[in-house]
């Protein structure tokens, strides 16, 4: 289900497709929670997964509400608005990966949402070089105006000083709450861990930004890291996240 409300705003070419397609989960999830799921599979996996895992339905409203809004294609117009959209996605995500685990607790849930909205905001920047060749610009719009950062600046991909603030300020705001999330990490029950290891591919990403001088269209931000994976065992193994 996530992969495909992500993928309704690049698969469809009409605002209104989009705004049925949502209709078509919000009231699939509607149906779940009365126990009368429609005959698709993704929605009788959904269904097992509710009923087995009693997941929050306002977890899953949140999600499609939150991306049936941003069908709009519009600029963040701050980075407020951003964590918004990332607290009520990928947060509202973990929300409901903490309730697999069985794990309903404040502190994870706290750790959840910074983590969530440092996903958000990593997953924009990581975003803009493929957003550019489109010409679409997401980033939020305060920051661009505050470095004198215009559109038309970061669709010819320039690599001037002020874009590189602009981006800084951005990965900035992204590590604060990486930092804040790691800081709860003795209060977060330790079952809690596996659903937060997202961090270290979030980490990586603000580390390569960081080696080139937060040239957001530089080549080498595009590679795999072939160590992930490794790195990903270990801070699993240090049970840590």
């Amino acid at each position: 289900m996530w992969n495909w409300l992500r993928l309704v705003k690049d698969s469809v070419s009409e605002k209104t497709i989009g705004l049925m397609r949502m209709q078509f989960w919000k009231k699939t999830v509607d149906d779940i929670y009365s126990d009368n799921p429609p005959h698709q599979p993704v929605a009788v996996e959904l269904w097992k997964a509710v009923k087995r895992h009693n997941l929050t339905k306002r977890w899953l409203m949140r999600i499609i509400d939150e991306r049936e809004k941003n069908l709009d294609d519009k600029a963040y117009r701050n980075i407020q608005e951003l964590e918004n959209y990332a607290e009520n996605t990928q947060s509202s995500l973990l929300y409901l990966t903490l309730e697999i685990l069985g794990i309903r607790d404040l502190h994870a849930d706290h750790a959840a949402s910074h983590i969530g909205k440092a996903q958000g905001i990593v997953t924009c920047l990581r975003a803009t070089p493929y957003h550019s060749s489109r010409r679409r610009v997401f980033l939020p719009m305060d920051i661009c105006m505050l470095h004198g950062v215009s559109q038309e600046d970061l669709l010819r991909k320039s690599q001037g000083k002020n874009v590189r603030d602009v981006v800084y300020d951005i990965a900035s705001q992204a590590h604060l709450h990486l930092k804040h999330a790691r800081s709860l990490h003795k209060s977060v029950p330790v079952k809690a861990f596996p659903a937060f290891l997202q961090t270290v591919a979030l980490e990586d990403y603000l580390k390569k930004i960081q080696k080139v001088n937060f040239d957001i269209f530089h080549p080498s931000l595009q590679q795999k890291n072939t160590l992930l994976p490794l790195s990903l065992y270990i801070q699993s193994w240090r049970r840590r996240y």
